[in-house]
């Protein structure tokens, strides 16, 4: 069989900012068939508790510091390309035999509406992890920076693991939601036989940053998430404050559009600790809980289910593996069959950085890594910055 294999790393840490997910990926190409992307091994490097503490910093613009924001870019820049290396050694590979490494980095902020400055309308976004670093550390050549590429082409810079989705999910007959329940939650909607430009993708809300943020502060730090579901199972959702939330003016807004921890972030999370202390934390983690699941249900009756059919939705993200979040949305999309991403044989924590990966191989081949029905673009770009790695031998 005339096949030719690619292997390339994905790499990415994403709205919970607690650590670096490295995905190395197999692509294979035949002659007249789709390229076939197939996982081979993930792994993730958690952040030094100290540097997750410092990226936390530079979320706020009440605590970012320019000098610090400069460093950590090159920080994370060696924290990332380890992050390569390691993900290249543990599958029983060497770097010379993989062809590129592809970097999201790490959002720092994320400001996809337009702002008039200077008669420009500007929307701005901004990742770290220096992928110059990446490329010298591991000397494989580097793709990186793919969100403002889409913003110059007029989108939001998110979301962008859409095309992805397409390409892994789409099926001719069923109709598939690929749901994503990370910091924020996504969701990319696959009609039936869909063509790229009859794809439906957008951020609904919340996922687990203000449960994460809220457990946080109800433990005093000692616990960075609500493991098992267990102070949610355990409060009492409060229904006006549930309806206050759901209220939010971001959750009717139309498609395209994306969000981050800007909106609902730990100053977020802080506003209803202090505005409603009054109540037990189990009752607002009980809340805040109910408020992921229900703007999750409430985005697919207000902007999937009114495009066409929905046969199977395929759950990921650390939200994912919180029980109670998996349970209250079986019931509220029943009777949709609700599918893991390990049902396709894909760890459901690798499925952004595999994503990644797939996007850098399109940036390599000149292809288009966008999808303008989920940003917002005029057109589809290729995606990054290209950064070669050292000659060998170097």
């Amino acid at each position: 069989m005339n096949q030719r294999a690619v292997l390339g790393v994905g790499l990415i840490s994403g709205t919970s900012a607690d650590g670096i997910d490295a995905a190395l990926v197999s692509m294979v190409s035949r002659p007249g068939e789709p390229v076939e992307f197939r996982l081979v091994h993930h792994l993730v490097q958690p952040y030094p508790p100290r540097v997750r503490q410092r990226v936390f910093a530079l979320f706020s613009p009440d605590t970012a510091r320019i000098d610090e924001l400069c460093h950590l870019n090159f920080l994370l820049g060696e924290l990332f390309a380890a992050a390569a290396l390691a993900v290249i050694a543990d599958a029983g590979h060497r770097p010379e035999e993989v062809a590129f490494v592809a970097s999201h980095g790490q959002t720092v902020h994320h400001l996809p509406q337009p702002r008039p400055d200077e008669g420009y309308l500007i929307r701005s976004t901004l990742q770290i992890g220096e992928p110059a670093i990446i490329a010298e550390r591991t000397g494989i050549t580097t793709v990186a920076d793919f969100r403002p590429r889409d913003i110059a082409a007029g989108g939001q810079g998110a979301p962008l693991v859409p095309l992805a989705d397409y390409l892994l999910f789409g099926h001719p007959r069923l109709g598939k939601a690929v749901q994503n329940i990370g910091g924020i939650a996504n969701v990319t909607y696959l009609p039936p036989n869909a063509s790229p430009d009859q794809v439906v993708a957008f951020d609904s809300g919340p996922g687990n940053m203000i449960i994460d943020a809220l457990v946080e502060l109800a433990t005093d730090g000692c616990l960075p998430y609500d493991c098992g579901g267990q102070l949610a199972r355990g409060g009492r959702i409060v229904p006006e404050l549930l309806q206050a939330l759901l209220a939010h003016p971001f959750l009717a807004q139309k498609p395209p559009k994306s969000t981050g921890r800007e909106e609902f972030g730990r100053q977020f999370a802080g506003e209803l600790w202090r505005t409603y202390s009054q109540l037990a934390p189990a009752d607002l983690v009980a809340t805040a809980t109910a408020f992921t699941v229900e703007s999750i249900i409430q985005a697919y009756q207000r902007f999937i289910l009114p495009w066409g059919r929905l046969d199977e939705i395929i759950l990921g993200g650390g939200g994912s593996h919180n029980p109670v979040i998996v349970e209250r949305l079986r019931a509220g999309l029943h009777p949709v069959r609700v599918a893991s991403h390990l049902d396709y044989g894909i760890d459901d924590d690798a499925k952004e950085a595999m994503a990644f990966a797939i996007l850098g191989y399109r940036t390599l081949l000149g292809q288009a890594g966008n999808l303008p029905s989920a940003t917002g673009a005029r057109r589809g770009v290729p995606l990054g910055t290209i950064i070669p790695g050292r000659p060998t031998g170097h």
